[in-house]
């Protein structure tokens, strides 16, 4: 992590969960982080963790929101000149039949998982190409995004918005190379992790007794310190999480 120590990571969905595990262990290894949500009393509890106001630096802003994410760019780029590590994080998850779900559910969960990403992916890389900078964009999706026959419980449109940000990834590495840059780009694909965003789906299994293996949220972070530490020729560009035993396989 040498070569990171000092530069400047954003990750969005930083206020809790995987986001929150990622901003810690980031700063644990000397990078300055700039977390976005939309709960800013959250975000600055993370800061209160994590101890480092000089390395943690909190900005509310509002993923399905494009004057937002501009905002935190443009204020990255008066503080920091721009950015190294992009971490989409953000998204949302319902449960349910997405047949039973209204039009506006299609819409936020869209914008949250899929068009946030590729919005913050666009302005990152052109930010790192404008410096002439090496940079690393790694995106958190889900094996939901490549599994899909084998998540026995309705997720909506979940899985689809995963599986639309593991092409992105692959889009952004054709481009990357097509533009010559210095850009690596990676996509977490985790099995089912235990965060506030699964605990109804945890409990809902746990009720039907069936056994529920899950990943903690620090493990998807020490994956996102694995592929930042690989050799500068070497590119990771998909990693697949499960919980060890785990019979079967569930989404993040």
């Amino acid at each position: 992590m040498n070569r990171w120590r000092g530069k400047v990571a954003m990750v969005t969905g930083a206020s809790s969960g995987i986001g929150a595990e990622i901003a810690k262990i980031l700063v644990k290894n000397g990078v300055n982080v700039v977390g976005v949500a939309r709960n800013m009393e959250r975000l600055e509890k993370i800061g209160e963790e994590i101890g480092r106001n000089d390395k943690f630096f909190p900005v509310k802003c509002d993923v399905t929101r494009e004057e937002d994410i501009l905002n935190v760019f443009q204020w990255i780029e008066k503080k920091f000149k721009g950015i190294d590590i992009l971490v989409n994080n953000a998204a949302i998850f319902h449960t349910g039949f997405f047949i039973d779900q209204k039009t506006e559910d299609y819409r936020n969960i869209l914008d949250t998982n899929l068009l946030a990403p590729a919005i913050f992916s666009r302005e990152a890389v052109l930010s790192m190409k404008k410096r002439d900078a090496q940079g690393h964009i790694i995106n958190i999706s889900s094996i939901a995004g490549s599994h899909f026959d084998a998540i026995f419980v309705p997720i909506g449109l979940y899985g689809t918005t995963k599986s639309g940000m593991q092409g992105l990834s692959s889009e952004l590495r054709h481009e990357i190379i097509q533009n010559k840059l210095n850009i690596k780009v990676t996509s977490i694909n985790p099995g089912l992790v235990t965060t506030n965003m699964t605990n109804d789906l945890i409990k809902e299994r746990a009720k039907q007794n069936i056994c529920t293996y899950s990943l903690e949220a620090i493990d998807i972070a020490e994956a996102v310190i694995y592929v930042l530490e690989t050799p500068e020729r070497v590119e990771v560009p998909q990693i697949t999480l499960i919980p060890h035993k785990s019979p079967f396989i569930l989404s993040k």
